[in-house]
């Protein structure tokens, strides 16, 4: 009995401070299910059904890759220049491969951001919201997911491979809405098959007994973060047991095409990426970094950009010749650029002020460049594209209404990109 108790005792303190179900589980699940209102006008006929997210992790320098500038030798460096499969666009020497495809691509040099730190700007361009100790804002895979379902009902509506922490996941949304987190893509996902011991009608006879013991619990406090912790339970029982779990599985592919992609993490990574959108997944994002090149800039670039360069135009490769690429949204992003200034380690410093991202396929009209930085490549001088608003562009191509209002546990309102505005000009 005093086990028991005690038991008790832990687990609703445990449900008050960690699930916050005090005052408010007075008030049952309403307390928590506001529903979404002021439907958006913004919201139109998908032209991308998946997003493959390309996220360069430490801040891209835009100069040595995407925004060139050959007339300015004291920006440049000892970067060149090259001529790309595009009249008129100018690629960086360290992306030759993506100059021969640049007829696929939409190159938007004119990103700015209000974030110059890493963590904050990180941040800002998942979410399209500032960093808050007060909240957790949904990334973009949350929003998809919650407002359109899953594309594979016993796979996670979205995938994180790099495992970064400091992904913003679910947000305030329901913890069945987190992407799966995969460090190595080359692993897999781990214990997700029994051993020869611990056998599937042990597992789930010990899941019935664990079923029993909170069915008391999870009746008096009927809200949604502890609904999520047993539909998490569900949610891993169903992959578990899924066929499709071989979506995993890079042995599968041809050597050859996994040589082309890069036989590094972030290579394997956009080849994992791929598979699983052909099972359904639809947002994957796949990190790559550090780009964060304070030091030894015209060093470390072209390593990067030689491993960026591969996987890339690979993926755009593999999806067209798929028939794939016209429904899934290829985004490459970065938290910010890199400035102008060479510094005295030969690096370039964190600037938010003028960067570029690119879009590719999901309706994105290829070989143009929208938006320009000034002759320095330090501000935006032509069609200034926020966080938010490149946000709002992602969120218009997979047809999510942009303006309806969701509320978090607070009672306070989100929309999908805060008050981003799509390009629209971009699609066609």
């Amino acid at each position: 009995m005093q086990t028991d108790l005690s038991r008790r005792v832990f687990v609703t303190k445990a449900a008050q401070s960690l699930l916050g179900v005090t005052a408010l589980s007075q008030l049952g699940s309403k307390a928590f299910a506001i529903p979404g209102e002021n439907t958006s006008p913004l919201k139109q006929v998908p032209t991308a059904r998946n997003v493959i997210y390309l996220y360069m992790k430490g801040g891209m320098s835009h100069l040595d890759t995407w925004d060139p500038k050959p007339e300015n030798a004291d920006v440049m460096g000892l970067t060149k220049v090259i001529n790309t499969n595009v009249d008129g666009i100018r690629l960086s020497e360290n992306l030759p491969l993506m100059a021969r495809q640049a007829d696929k691509v939409a190159i938007i040099r004119g990103m700015t951001s209000n974030q110059g730190a890493h963590e904050q700007g990180e941040y800002f361009q998942h979410t399209s919201y500032t960093l808050r100790s007060s909240i957790k804002h949904p990334s973009m895979g949350a929003w998809l997911e919650k407002f359109q379902g899953r594309g594979n009902p016993t796979l996670p509506g979205s995938v994180m491979i790099g495992n970064d922490s400091r992904h913003p996941g679910a947000g305030f949304f329901e913890a069945k809405f987190a992407p799966l987190m995969i460090n190595d893509p080359e692993s897999g996902i781990s214990n997700v098959r029994p051993n020869s011991w611990f056998t599937e009608d042990r597992m789930m006879n010990r899941l019935e007994v664990a079923k029993n013991l909170d069915a008391k619990f999870a009746q008096t406090y009927n809200v949604k973060n502890v609904r999520a912790y047993s539909d998490m339970y569900d949610d891993a029982v169903k992959m578990m047991k899924s066929e499709e779990l071989k979506a995993f599985d890079l042995d599968a592919e041809d050597a050859k095409l996994r040589d082309k992609y890069g036989r590094d993490r972030f290579g394997q990574g956009c080849l994992l990426a791929r598979r699983l959108v052909e099972h359904g997944v639809r947002h994957i994002e796949v990190t790559f970094g550090s780009w964060d090149t304070h030091n030894a800039n015209f060093t470390r670039v072209p390593e990067l950009a030689d491993e960026l360069d591969a996987a890339l135009s690979t993926l755009l490769q593999d999806l067209e010749s798929r028939g794939m690429l016209k429904e899934t949204l290829v985004v490459l992003a970065t938290e910010f650029g890199r400035t102008p200034e060479i510094n005295q380690n030969d690096g370039r410093d964190h600037h938010p002020a003028g960067f570029s991202c690119v879009l590719a396929g999901g309706g994105i009209r290829g070989g143009q460049v929208y938006g320009a930085t000034d002759e320095k490549g330090d501000k935006v001088a032509e069609n200034p594209v926020g966080v938010p608003d490149l946000n709002a562009t992602i969120g218009y191509a997979l047809g999510l209404p942009l303006d309806q209002v969701l509320y978090s546990p607070s009672k306070r309102p989100f929309t999908v990109s805060d008050k981003g505005k799509p390009v629209v000009s971009l699609f066609g």
